[in-house]
């Protein structure tokens, strides 16, 4: 993640230093629309927002909890509507592949030593169909360039969810999480007018709204009191 924000601020800084340059003005028409559509594609990394009980850990075996994130991708269509000079709605149905890790530390004997435990990862992987509405708030055109914000809200439906499983018929407990989810969407990016299409390059966050854990006596949720998701996305967007 930190190699993305490294390309996303070094093309940003490539952007503000052509801000100053003047030149061909590409789809001079651009914003005259009241729609444009595109499609998006994305890379992500996910992890967990996540609360213990009080009485979760060294009592029950527990040393401690560690989020290990995880990397996937993202396919979306986009629709753009038109609300003013500096305001666009936009509607992003797709597809998010998520994959989220938890690594569990117990210690082994009789009781909690850093130097005798075992770690055992547990890995929630996730095929989202999202469902977002999102906020554009976007400068004024410099040229071809100019630099816009985001934020908006999604619900999300896991199509691999495996909240129905019944933790007995497992050789193993599993980490069991809801299939619905709301999370909201916050970031920004910069719009990149070339002479056939609009470029964009975005970074955002997603946030969890809900508790998405689904309580059992499973050794992995019995310790959690609360569990959101998380993500980091950095998109390219194609819109005409």
């Amino acid at each position: 993640m930190r190699k993305i924000l490294l390309l996303f601020i070094v093309l940003g800084l490539l952007t503000l230093t052509s801000f100053a340059q003047t030149g061909r003005k590409n789809l001079a028409s651009f914003d005259n629309k009241s729609y444009h559509f595109g499609f998006i594609i994305s890379g992500n990394t996910s992890d967990f927002l996540f609360d213990l009980k009080q009485d979760s850990t060294f009592a029950t075996g527990l040393y401690g909890i560690a989020n290990t994130p995880q990397g996937g991708f993202n396919l979306a269509l986009l629709a753009s509507l038109n609300l003013g000079r500096h305001l666009k709605l936009r509607f992003i149905p797709g597809l998010s592949f998520q994959d989220r890790g938890l690594n569990y530390t117990f210690a082994q004997g009789s009781s909690p030593n850093p130097a005798n435990t075992n770690a055992i990862l547990r890995r929630t992987e996730s095929v989202n169909l999202d469902i977002p509405l999102v906020l554009k708030i976007r400068t004024d055109r410099l040229t071809n360039f100019a630099a816009y914000s985001l934020i908006g809200i999604k619900f999300s439906r896991d199509m691999q969810s495996q909240e129905d499983v019944n933790q007995q018929l497992q050789s193993d407990d599993i980490l069991r999480i809801q299939a619905t989810n709301y999370s909201i969407d916050i970031g920004g990016g910069i719009d990149i007018f070339l002479p056939f299409f609009k470029l964009a390059l975005e970074i955002k966050t997603e946030l969890g709204l809900i508790n998405v854990l689904i309580p059992d006596d499973s050794d992995y949720a019995n310790p959690i009191e609360g569990l959101r998701t998380r993500s980091y996305i950095f998109s390219i967007c194609f819109e005409g």
